[in-house]
């Protein structure tokens, strides 16, 4: 399955992807693209030194609909058969999740549907949350509401600050984010209608 990866930032999950399926821990399948909207991204780099294609298609005050376009026609002409969202601070356009329906899979530091949209690990604190954690989704016209694939939790600490919080949920992004795409991959996981 040739899988490309969006980013905005600096990577980790993308990272874990590509090293997933470049072990054959993700069976059949390679990375053939990892496209990021900003220049200054960190994963693009990283993609480079693991010798996947990169490209930096930024929006340039254009719509969000007219980027999509070009990102859309870029997985396309590279077969893109899945695309992940790893760290891709954009909201997808409905042109763009039509053009590969139940095919964009997503990883969201929270328990969906509770948290959804951004500052989760504050708004988990402030709230006096024992649990939260992170979920893949398939993605849908709606801001993280897609149906789920896994999720893992993780407690909450006592002492718990937005970033030690982070730093324990993104440790376990890392695998579940593997294996759900290893689930997509080997059909283990049917794709929803």
């Amino acid at each position: 399955m040739n899988i490309g990866i969006l980013i905005s930032g600096r990577g980790s999950n993308m990272v874990a992807i590509i090293e997933a399926v470049q072990s054959g821990e993700i069976p059949a399948s390679e990375v053939t693209v990892v496209i990021s909207d900003k220049i200054s991204a960190g994963g693009i780099e990283k993609a480079k030194e693991r010798g996947v294609e990169t490209l930096v298609i930024e929006r340039k005050g254009r719509t969000r609909e007219e980027h999509d376009a070009e990102i859309v026609a870029a997985l396309r002409e590279r077969d893109v058969e899945l695309v992940c969202l790893a760290g891709y601070m954009r909201l997808l356009s409905p042109l763009f999740v039509k053009a590969f329906p139940d095919r964009i899979v997503n990883i969201h530091p929270s328990l969906l549907p509770a948290y959804p949209g951004l500052h989760v690990h504050e708004r988990v604190i402030a709230a006096g949350e024992t649990r939260s954690g992170c979920t893949v989704h398939f993605v849908n016209e709606d801001l993280d509401a897609g149906p789920v694939i896994l999720q893992r939790e993780v407690p909450v600490l006592p002492n718990d600050t937005p970033e030690s919080l982070a730093a324990r949920i993104l440790e376990q992004e890392h695998h579940i984010y593997v294996e759900a795409i290893k689930r997509i991959v080997t059909m283990q996981v049917i794709t929803p209608r």
